[in-house]
Protein backbone atom coordinates (compact mmCIF):
# COMPACT_ATOMS: atom_id res chain seq x y z
CA UNK A 1 0.00 0.00 0.00
CA UNK A 2 1.25 3.63 -1.30
CA UNK A 3 -0.97 6.27 -1.12
CA UNK A 4 1.82 9.21 -2.16
CA UNK A 5 0.64 6.88 -5.33
CA UNK A 6 -2.89 8.48 -5.30
CA UNK A 7 -3.56 11.18 -7.61
CA UNK A 8 -6.50 13.20 -8.11
CA UNK A 9 -7.22 11.91 -11.47
CA UNK A 10 -7.74 9.01 -9.60
CA UNK A 11 -9.84 10.04 -7.25
CA UNK A 12 -12.38 11.83 -10.29
CA UNK A 13 -12.29 8.22 -11.77
CA UNK A 14 -13.54 6.75 -8.44
CA UNK A 15 -16.40 8.86 -7.90
CA UNK A 16 -17.57 8.89 -11.58
CA UNK A 17 -17.26 5.19 -11.88
CA UNK A 18 -19.47 4.88 -9.18
CA UNK A 19 -22.02 7.01 -10.14
CA UNK A 20 -22.42 5.58 -13.60
CA UNK A 21 -22.10 2.10 -12.55
CA UNK A 22 -19.49 1.24 -15.26
CA UNK A 23 -16.01 2.02 -16.67
CA UNK A 24 -17.80 3.12 -19.95
CA UNK A 25 -20.32 5.38 -18.73
CA UNK A 26 -17.46 7.26 -16.59
CA UNK A 27 -15.14 7.35 -19.90
CA UNK A 28 -17.94 9.11 -21.46
CA UNK A 29 -18.32 11.78 -18.02
CA UNK A 30 -14.42 12.01 -18.15
CA UNK A 31 -14.03 12.46 -21.67
CA UNK A 32 -11.22 9.09 -21.60
CA UNK A 33 -11.45 6.09 -22.94
CA UNK A 34 -12.56 3.08 -21.50
CA UNK A 35 -9.04 1.33 -21.16
CA UNK A 36 -7.31 4.54 -19.54
CA UNK A 37 -10.51 4.44 -16.63
CA UNK A 38 -9.73 1.06 -16.44
CA UNK A 39 -5.98 1.81 -16.16
CA UNK A 40 -6.66 4.57 -13.43
CA UNK A 41 -8.99 2.81 -10.95
CA UNK A 42 -6.28 -0.36 -11.20
CA UNK A 43 -3.31 2.09 -10.44
CA UNK A 44 -5.91 3.71 -7.76
CA UNK A 45 -6.77 -0.62 -6.24
CA UNK A 46 -3.07 -1.00 -6.34
CA UNK A 47 -2.20 1.93 -4.19
CA UNK A 48 -4.53 1.13 -1.78
CA UNK A 49 -3.48 -2.78 -1.79
CA UNK A 50 -7.42 -3.31 -2.23
CA UNK A 51 -9.97 -4.00 -4.32
CA UNK A 52 -12.68 -0.85 -4.59
CA UNK A 53 -15.12 -2.27 -6.88
CA UNK A 54 -16.90 -5.60 -7.55
CA UNK A 55 -17.15 -6.58 -11.54
CA UNK A 56 -19.95 -9.20 -11.96
CA UNK A 57 -19.10 -8.86 -15.62
CA UNK A 58 -21.88 -8.86 -18.36
CA UNK A 59 -25.01 -5.87 -18.25
CA UNK A 60 -24.28 -5.94 -14.47
CA UNK A 61 -23.63 -2.52 -13.16
CA UNK A 62 -20.30 -2.30 -11.17
CA UNK A 63 -20.62 -2.05 -7.82
CA UNK A 64 -18.54 -0.40 -4.45
CA UNK A 65 -16.79 -2.67 -2.17
CA UNK A 66 -17.07 -2.32 1.50
CA UNK A 67 -13.39 -0.82 1.10
CA UNK A 68 -14.46 1.30 -1.91
CA UNK A 69 -17.35 3.27 -0.13
CA UNK A 70 -14.89 4.03 2.53
CA UNK A 71 -12.63 5.46 0.63
CA UNK A 72 -14.94 6.96 -1.55
CA UNK A 73 -16.04 9.26 1.18
CA UNK A 74 -12.91 10.56 1.68
CA UNK A 75 -12.57 10.95 -1.89
CA UNK A 76 -15.68 13.17 -1.79
CA UNK A 77 -14.07 15.19 0.62
CA UNK A 78 -10.58 15.67 -1.10
CA UNK A 79 -12.51 16.37 -4.40
CA UNK A 80 -14.58 18.85 -3.06
CA UNK A 81 -11.83 20.85 -0.62
CA UNK A 82 -10.21 21.29 -3.96
CA UNK A 83 -12.91 22.53 -5.67
CA UNK A 84 -13.42 25.13 -2.90
CA UNK A 85 -9.72 25.74 -3.05
CA UNK A 86 -9.87 26.53 -7.05
CA UNK A 87 -13.09 28.97 -6.33
CA UNK A 88 -11.43 30.48 -3.56
CA UNK A 89 -8.36 31.45 -5.57
CA UNK A 90 -10.34 32.55 -8.51
CA UNK A 91 -11.88 35.10 -6.23
CA UNK A 92 -8.68 36.21 -4.66
CA UNK A 93 -7.10 36.19 -8.14
CA UNK A 94 -9.79 38.49 -9.42
CA UNK A 95 -9.82 40.70 -5.96
CA UNK A 96 -13.70 40.19 -5.77
CA UNK A 97 -13.23 37.89 -2.00
CA UNK A 98 -11.38 37.57 0.29
CA UNK A 99 -10.38 39.49 3.86
CA UNK A 100 -8.58 42.78 3.65
CA UNK A 101 -7.12 44.75 6.30
CA UNK A 102 -6.67 49.00 5.70
CA UNK A 103 -4.38 51.27 7.90
CA UNK A 104 -5.61 54.79 8.28
CA UNK A 105 -5.62 58.02 10.15
CA UNK A 106 -8.02 59.83 11.23
CA UNK A 107 -8.63 62.43 9.07
CA UNK A 108 -8.51 59.86 6.34
CA UNK A 109 -11.50 57.90 7.84
CA UNK A 110 -13.40 60.32 8.26
CA UNK A 111 -13.11 62.09 5.09
CA UNK A 112 -12.19 60.16 2.39
CA UNK A 113 -12.37 56.38 3.24
CA UNK A 114 -16.30 55.73 3.79
CA UNK A 115 -16.84 56.59 0.28
CA UNK A 116 -13.78 54.38 -0.71
CA UNK A 117 -15.10 51.95 1.38
CA UNK A 118 -18.12 52.23 -0.24
CA UNK A 119 -16.98 51.88 -3.92
CA UNK A 120 -14.96 48.48 -2.92
CA UNK A 121 -17.81 47.30 -1.43
CA UNK A 122 -19.91 48.03 -4.64
CA UNK A 123 -17.49 46.30 -6.90
CA UNK A 124 -16.38 43.72 -4.66
CA UNK A 125 -19.09 42.59 -2.02
CA UNK A 126 -17.80 39.56 -1.10
CA UNK A 127 -14.81 41.03 0.36
CA UNK A 128 -14.71 41.57 4.16
CA UNK A 129 -12.94 44.70 5.04
CA UNK A 130 -11.58 45.56 8.43
CA UNK A 131 -9.90 48.92 8.95
CA UNK A 132 -7.45 49.61 11.39
CA UNK A 133 -6.95 53.56 12.73
CA UNK A 134 -3.47 54.57 14.03
CA UNK A 135 -1.80 57.98 15.07
CA UNK A 136 1.49 58.02 12.94
CA UNK A 137 3.37 56.39 10.14
CA UNK A 138 5.71 54.57 11.67
CA UNK A 139 2.96 52.53 13.52
CA UNK A 140 1.07 51.86 10.65
CA UNK A 141 4.55 51.11 8.23
CA UNK A 142 5.08 48.71 11.55
CA UNK A 143 2.07 46.36 11.06
CA UNK A 144 2.35 46.88 7.55
CA UNK A 145 5.52 44.96 7.22
CA UNK A 146 4.52 42.67 9.80
CA UNK A 147 1.68 41.58 8.06
CA UNK A 148 -0.87 42.72 9.80
CA UNK A 149 -1.85 45.22 7.52
CA UNK A 150 -2.81 44.75 3.83
CA UNK A 151 -2.52 48.33 2.48
CA UNK A 152 -1.94 51.38 4.72
CA UNK A 153 -2.95 55.38 3.95
CA UNK A 154 0.24 57.55 5.29
CA UNK A 155 1.16 61.32 5.09
CA UNK A 156 4.02 62.43 3.44
CA UNK A 157 6.26 63.71 2.01
CA UNK A 158 7.93 60.17 2.81
CA UNK A 159 10.02 58.05 1.55
CA UNK A 160 10.85 54.02 2.34
CA UNK A 161 12.05 51.49 0.65
CA UNK A 162 11.03 49.17 2.08
CA UNK A 163 7.40 50.14 0.72
CA UNK A 164 5.92 50.80 -2.22
CA UNK A 165 4.25 54.31 -1.81
CA UNK A 166 1.80 56.32 -4.20
CA UNK A 167 0.84 59.69 -3.58
CA UNK A 168 -2.89 60.81 -3.80
CA UNK A 169 -2.73 64.23 -3.41
CA UNK A 170 -1.54 66.99 -1.79
CA UNK A 171 -3.53 68.54 1.47
CA UNK A 172 -2.75 72.19 2.29
CA UNK A 173 -3.01 72.86 5.87
CA UNK A 174 -5.35 75.98 7.10
CA UNK A 175 -6.14 77.77 9.81
CA UNK A 176 -9.80 77.88 11.42
CA UNK A 177 -10.97 81.10 13.41
CA UNK A 178 -14.03 81.53 15.78
CA UNK A 179 -16.47 83.40 13.39
CA UNK A 180 -17.71 85.59 15.74
CA UNK A 181 -13.88 86.22 17.28
CA UNK A 182 -11.45 88.92 16.83
CA UNK A 183 -9.38 87.41 14.66
CA UNK A 184 -11.83 86.90 11.90
CA UNK A 185 -13.10 90.30 12.30
CA UNK A 186 -9.69 91.24 11.69
CA UNK A 187 -9.21 89.64 8.66
CA UNK A 188 -11.95 89.34 6.20
CA UNK A 189 -9.74 87.82 3.21
CA UNK A 190 -9.18 84.19 2.19
CA UNK A 191 -6.11 84.34 3.76
CA UNK A 192 -4.41 84.75 6.90
CA UNK A 193 -1.04 86.30 8.21
CA UNK A 194 0.70 83.18 9.47
CA UNK A 195 2.71 85.48 11.93
CA UNK A 196 -0.41 86.46 13.43
CA UNK A 197 -0.59 83.21 15.25
CA UNK A 198 2.75 84.19 17.53
CA UNK A 199 2.21 83.79 21.43
CA UNK A 200 -1.40 83.23 20.73
CA UNK A 201 -3.58 80.67 22.58
CA UNK A 202 -4.41 77.99 20.36
CA UNK A 203 -6.02 74.67 19.62
CA UNK A 204 -4.01 71.55 18.92
CA UNK A 205 -3.49 67.91 18.55
CA UNK A 206 -1.24 65.96 20.49
CA UNK A 207 2.07 64.87 19.58
CA UNK A 208 1.91 62.79 15.95
CA UNK A 209 3.40 63.31 12.92
CA UNK A 210 0.58 65.76 11.62
CA UNK A 211 1.38 68.17 14.88
CA UNK A 212 5.22 67.92 14.27
CA UNK A 213 4.88 68.91 10.56
CA UNK A 214 2.30 71.66 11.97
CA UNK A 215 4.52 73.34 14.73
CA UNK A 216 7.99 72.79 12.38
CA UNK A 217 6.13 75.30 9.79
CA UNK A 218 5.07 77.65 12.28
CA UNK A 219 8.13 77.74 13.70
CA UNK A 220 9.87 78.39 10.12
CA UNK A 221 7.41 81.49 9.63
CA UNK A 222 8.84 82.70 12.62
CA UNK A 223 5.51 81.42 15.11
CA UNK A 224 5.84 80.20 18.82
CA UNK A 225 2.91 78.09 18.93
CA UNK A 226 1.05 78.20 22.72
CA UNK A 227 -1.37 75.56 23.05
CA UNK A 228 -3.96 75.88 25.88
CA UNK A 229 -5.94 72.38 24.48
CA UNK A 230 -4.67 69.85 22.66
CA UNK A 231 -6.83 67.02 21.51
CA UNK A 232 -6.34 64.08 18.38
CA UNK A 233 -9.82 64.49 17.90
CA UNK A 234 -10.49 66.59 14.80
CA UNK A 235 -14.53 67.31 15.64
CA UNK A 236 -13.48 67.98 19.01
CA UNK A 237 -10.33 70.69 17.73
CA UNK A 238 -12.98 72.65 15.41
CA UNK A 239 -15.70 72.57 18.63
CA UNK A 240 -12.78 74.42 20.94
CA UNK A 241 -12.15 77.17 18.43
CA UNK A 242 -16.29 77.33 17.27
CA UNK A 243 -15.84 77.96 21.56
CA UNK A 244 -12.94 80.47 21.28
CA UNK A 245 -10.66 78.68 22.99
CA UNK A 246 -8.14 79.97 19.75
CA UNK A 247 -7.35 79.50 16.50
CA UNK A 248 -6.31 75.67 15.17
CA UNK A 249 -3.76 74.93 12.32
CA UNK A 250 -5.16 71.83 10.94
CA UNK A 251 -4.77 69.94 7.18
CA UNK A 252 -8.11 70.85 5.15
CA UNK A 253 -9.09 67.28 4.96
CA UNK A 254 -9.64 67.10 8.66
CA UNK A 255 -12.08 69.93 8.80
CA UNK A 256 -15.64 70.11 8.51
CA UNK A 257 -15.71 72.69 6.49
CA UNK A 258 -19.63 73.35 6.55
CA UNK A 259 -19.20 73.99 10.19
CA UNK A 260 -21.25 77.70 10.52
CA UNK A 261 -19.19 77.79 13.45
CA UNK A 262 -15.66 78.60 12.09
CA UNK A 263 -14.22 80.29 9.57
CA UNK A 264 -11.35 78.37 7.18
CA UNK A 265 -8.28 80.58 5.94
CA UNK A 266 -5.33 79.64 3.49
CA UNK A 267 -2.23 81.03 5.54
CA UNK A 268 -0.02 83.48 4.24
CA UNK A 269 2.83 82.25 3.83
CA UNK A 270 1.41 78.66 3.82
CA UNK A 271 3.16 75.65 5.45
CA UNK A 272 4.56 73.35 3.41
CA UNK A 273 1.72 70.71 2.50
CA UNK A 274 1.28 67.27 3.89
CA UNK A 275 0.87 64.64 0.91
CA UNK A 276 -1.97 61.84 1.06
CA UNK A 277 0.32 58.88 0.13
CA UNK A 278 -1.03 54.86 0.36
CA UNK A 279 1.53 52.06 0.78
CA UNK A 280 2.46 48.66 0.14
CA UNK A 281 5.02 46.32 1.15
CA UNK A 282 7.97 46.53 -1.68
CA UNK A 283 9.16 43.38 -3.67
CA UNK A 284 5.93 41.08 -2.50
CA UNK A 285 3.34 40.40 -4.32
CA UNK A 286 0.34 42.40 -3.28
CA UNK A 287 -3.17 41.08 -2.22
CA UNK A 288 -5.42 41.23 -5.19
CA UNK A 289 -7.43 42.90 -3.34
CA UNK A 290 -5.18 45.58 -2.21
CA UNK A 291 -4.15 46.23 -5.85
CA UNK A 292 -8.16 47.13 -6.42
CA UNK A 293 -8.44 49.12 -3.49
CA UNK A 294 -5.23 50.99 -4.63
CA UNK A 295 -6.62 52.03 -7.85
CA UNK A 296 -10.02 53.25 -6.55
CA UNK A 297 -7.97 55.28 -4.14
CA UNK A 298 -5.71 56.44 -6.53
CA UNK A 299 -8.94 57.94 -9.03
CA UNK A 300 -11.13 59.03 -5.86
CA UNK A 301 -8.85 60.97 -3.84
CA UNK A 302 -7.30 62.86 -6.27
CA UNK A 303 -10.64 64.23 -7.18
CA UNK A 304 -11.58 64.68 -3.43
CA UNK A 305 -8.51 66.27 -2.95
CA UNK A 306 -8.94 68.26 -6.07
CA UNK A 307 -12.08 70.36 -5.22
CA UNK A 308 -11.64 70.19 -1.11
CA UNK A 309 -8.71 72.49 -2.43
CA UNK A 310 -9.88 75.15 -4.40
Amino acid sequence: MSFDEVEFRHLRALRAVAEEGSFVGAADVLGFSQAAISQQIAGLEKAVGTSLFDRPGGPKPVTLTPAGRLFLRHADAVIERLGTAERELADLASGTAGRLVIGTYQSVSVQLLPDLVREMRATAPDIHIHLVERDDNETLISDLLAGELDVTFLTGPYEDSRLDIIDLGIDPFVVLLDKDGDLARAYKGRSFPTKELNGIPMVGQHQCDCQTAIDDGLRSSGVRPRYVFRSNDNGAMQGMVRAGMGPAVMPLLAVDTADPGIVVKQLDPPLDPRTIMIGLRHATTPLPAAGKFVRIAKSECRKRLARAAR
